[in-house]
């Protein structure tokens, strides 16, 4: 049978829009990254990467260093909490305790990066005590991370089938291991999107680590507490303000390796799912 003419019209006319609409969300991030890479490029040399920063010069090494300590920190803090807890929230379903969870993870995700800063900072820098420190910025990516990975994890689990989580119990397999081999497992693409989502979001924060991380020149301590630490996204915010070419030659090319680690973060998660299935 024959598609009728004014259907293929309508259906060539969506397909159009709809790559004049992929094209037009594309285009922003494309212009940012070749605007950041034809400013960054010439400036990244093997010496800005293997010494510290001084002044308005020097390298990126502590930066870097830095900012992998405090992403590595938040991610093992919010990542199995976050999993953990939106898989107990999907697999309840329904309840006064799983729409309070909901709810607060929600907020959580509206809530300003600057306010989660100085809640740090009087929380953790001030009423603990552990001053400006690595610990104090990672616990501050870690809550902006973990609703992200809550709500993603909860959205994923609640999506696979009862299906599969009734032919595993027929077979006398426990609850917990259902979810843990089964549902955990058909889950895993939706569930790495959140984490990759939070990582993302914790990369690209600055004002929070300005009330718990400050900022240092030198390569991290090793010390968790009353030790400041760089990142990188201090440099782009500080840097590219000040009125000297060395200084915007560094914040671009900071930007610009913020910009490669969220690409590979994403493209190693997509190689290891395409692994697994």
């Amino acid at each position: 049978m024959r598609t009728p003419p004014a259907r293929r019209v309508r259906n060539a006319l969506a397909v159009t829009l709809a790559w004049v609409a992929v094209c037009a969300a594309l285009f922003p991030l494309l212009d940012m990254a070749v605007l950041v890479a034809r400013h960054a490029l010439p400036a990244l040399r093997f010496k800005v990467l293997t010494t510290v920063t001084s002044g308005i010069a020097g390298g990126l090494a502590n930066a870097i260093a830095g900012s992998a300590l405090l992403v590595v920190f938040a991610a093992v803090i919010a990542i199995p909490v976050g999993v953990l807890g939106g898989t107990f929230v999907a697999e309840q379903r329904s309840g006064a305790f799983v729409r309070t969870v909901r709810m607060a993870a929600d907020v959580l995700a509206g809530l300003p990066s600057i306010a989660v800063g100085y809640f740090g900072y009087i929380a953790l820098v001030q009423a603990l005590g552990w001053g400006f420190s690595a610990l104090a910025g990672a616990l501050a990516l870690a809550l902006l991370m973990l609703p992200y990975v809550v709500r993603t994890t909860d959205y994923a689990v609640a999506a696979v089938s009862d299906d599969l989580r009734d032919a595993s119990l027929a077979l006398g397999v426990d609850p917990t291991t259902t979810v843990r081999r089964i549902v955990l497992r058909a889950a895993l693409p939706g569930i790495v999107t959140g984490v990759m989502l939070g990582v993302g979001v914790a990369v690209g924060e600055t004002a929070p680590l300005l009330y718990t991380a400050s900022w240092s020149s030198f390569m991290p301590t090793g010390r968790l507490t009353h030790s400041p630490v760089g990142y990188l996204t201090y440099v782009v915010w500080t840097y590219i303000n000040q009125p000297f070419a060395a200084a915007h030659a560094l914040a671009y090319a900071a930007a610009f390796l913020l910009m490669v680690a969220v690409l590979m973060l994403n493209v190693a998660a997509r190689w290891a799912l395409g692994q697994r299935s």
